[in-house]
């Protein structure tokens, strides 16, 4: 269980969260939802004892899964395998079994073979005891299940894409919290922030399934409506404008209608109480007049003060980040090319022999499961990497905008103010204020690190980034990751309305239709294809 009491959070002076009581019980399953910036970040590493909080206590009686938007794995010379089997303190075991059967196979010497061979049978003993054997086969299942094959388990962390990565650490997390079958038996609360992100369809079908049978404790911020109408039972809105968390004890079909219920509720009151006051209002400035009245018109106005003070607060309308991508600047007809392009980390190959022309204000996506390579086709077109054959030509005018789904383009020890200004170190200050306000960055808020903000703030900054840039060719991937609804709408609103290139990857079908694609190039072979809708049920798959 995690108990919570006397909780205030604060992002500099904004109050997030005053006195709030929070409890996390076998059982719950917590859909933890709010506008991008409201906080919802900022209260899950609290509760996972990751952050501090402005004021009162955070107790723990239960293990902890935590899963961050952006983990930080630590050593990535570990393989995944291994990183996934640390949870459970099996991966030590793993590999110095796998050190004393190479000895036992290439010792020369018989004592030196006896000794390895007793070694290996401790070491066996031992990993049967704790159930490795059947645990070795649920991570794999789990590992499976979240689109790990099991070529890429064998691999490096560092050669995996940030997406595969992440999934290691779902992974590894949900590999904690089960015990002999899914379905998680051990009582770990978990803590999950975005965990469909870098998923395929049907991983993250699987993952609703463990979720909605997980019985230690849940808490999940999620835009995945489905996930969130599927697992949850209970739900709690950050309302940061107010610094209230409601808690709805129901599930999420239930909390739509209640809050509109109440929304309803709090306009009439409010409607309502507004008519009395004034009229009470009207009524004391006409007694004011009288001095005999005086005392009278005071209470009467003091009276529609109390009325409209003892109200709910009305909830203020969702500000919406304004995104427009920017006006893109003049080019040539072909401002990027790319020729017989190939990356392999180690002895994995990627991909080999792509080449792709990006014509002047063309569309195009990339599209192929996780791990054939999309994101480092990006990084290489951005000149993030280097290829290890072929070349990117930037042809005349060319002007690159790259949107990295990890937020790498962003300086994280750097604030709101010195990200932007770096990009358009040209750009007068106030304009880049009014820049920063149309994406709600403002006040205090410009001197906040960028590695203080949500998942959702980051995305909007980085896309606050590409609008300063005049980009005429924008490299864009998963754009729509982290975002809530209002705030992916802008997005795809920008998507229709750009008139510069555009190379795209996504999981969001939707992000491709407002892209109206021309081409599509399919991974890791390289095929370039005209765009057709038979390709957009794989957007999801792949």
């Amino acid at each position: 269980m995690i108990t919570a009491t006397g909780l205030e959070l604060r992002a500099g002076s904004r109050v997030l969260l005053a006195d709030t009581t929070l409890r996390i019980q076998p059982g719950d399953r917590i859909g933890l939802v709010g506008r991008n910036g409201a906080g919802k970040t900022t209260t899950l590493k609290v509760l996972a004892g990751e952050g501090e909080p402005y004021s009162g206590i955070v107790q723990h009686g239960a293990e902890l899964g935590y899963l961050p938007q952006d983990p930080r794995e630590g050593d990535l010379s570990v393989t995944a395998k291994d990183r996934v089997l640390s949870a459970r303190g099996l991966d030590t075991l793993v590999r110095d079994m796998e050190k004393a059967q190479t000895a036992m196979s290439e010792l020369v010497d018989d004592n030196e073979r006896d000794r390895a061979v007793r070694r290996y049978g401790r070491l066996e003993e031992r990993f049967a005891a704790l159930g490795g054997y059947a645990a070795e086969s649920e991570a794999a299942r789990i590992c499976a299940n979240l689109g790990l094959e099991e070529r890429v388990l064998g691999q490096p962390l560092r050669t995996l894409s940030g997406g595969q990565r992440r999934r290691v650490e779902l992974s590894r997390i949900l590999f904690a919290a089960s015990e002999a079958g899914a379905g998680g038996k051990s009582g770990t609360i978990l803590l999950l922030d975005e965990p469909t992100n870098h998923l395929d369809a049907d991983s993250i079908s699987w993952l609703r399934g463990f979720l909605k049978s997980h019985d230690g404790g849940l808490v999940v911020i999620s835009h995945d409506v489905e996930l969130l109408d599927e697992v949850v039972n209970k739900v709690w809105f950050l309302d940061a404008t107010r610094g209230e968390l409601d808690n709805y004890n129901m599930n999420w079909k239930r909390y739509l209608e209640a809050r509109a219920t109440d929304e309803k509720r709090r306009r009439r009151e409010r409607a309502n109480a507004e008519k009395k006051a004034a009229a009470l209002q009207q009524q004391a400035a006409k007694l004011g007049a009288k001095a005999t009245k005086a005392v009278a018109a005071k209470n009467m106005a003091r009276r529609a003060e109390q009325m409209l003070a003892n109200l709910d607060d009305e909830r203020q309308a969702d500000k919406v980040a304004r995104i427009k991508f920017p006006a893109p600047a003049p080019c040539g007809k072909t401002p990027l090319t790319a020729e017989d392009l190939s990356k392999s980390y180690g002895s994995l190959e990627i991909f080999t022999g792509v080449d792709l022309a990006i014509d002047r204000g063309s569309k195009v996506v990339v599209l192929g499961l996780n791990g054939a390579g999309k994101t480092t086709l990006l990084r290489l077109l951005g000149g993030m990497e280097t290829p290890d054959t072929g070349r990117v030509v930037a042809g005349h005018g060319l002007r690159l905008g790259y949107y990295a789904q990890e937020h790498e383009t962003l300086d994280h020890d750097a604030t709101v103010w010195e990200n932007t200004r770096h990009l358009a170190p040209d750009t007068g200050a106030q304009e880049l204020r009014n820049l920063l306000g149309s994406f709600l960055f403002s006040g205090e808020q410009l001197d906040q690190p960028a590695g203080t903000l949500s998942g959702g703030e980051k995305t909007r900054l980085a896309l606050a980034g590409l609008v300063s840039s005049a980009a005429n060719v924008l490299l864009l991937d998963e754009p729509t990751n982290n975002l809530d609804p209002a705030s992916r709408e802008q997005v795809l609103d920008a998507l229709r309305s750009y008139t510069g290139a555009v190379v795209l990857v996504t999981h969001d079908p939707g992000a491709v239709e407002a892209l109206e694609p021309e081409r599509v190039i399919l991974l890791p072979d390289g095929t370039e294809d005209h765009w057709s809708a038979d390709y957009l049920e794989l957007v999801q798959l792949a």
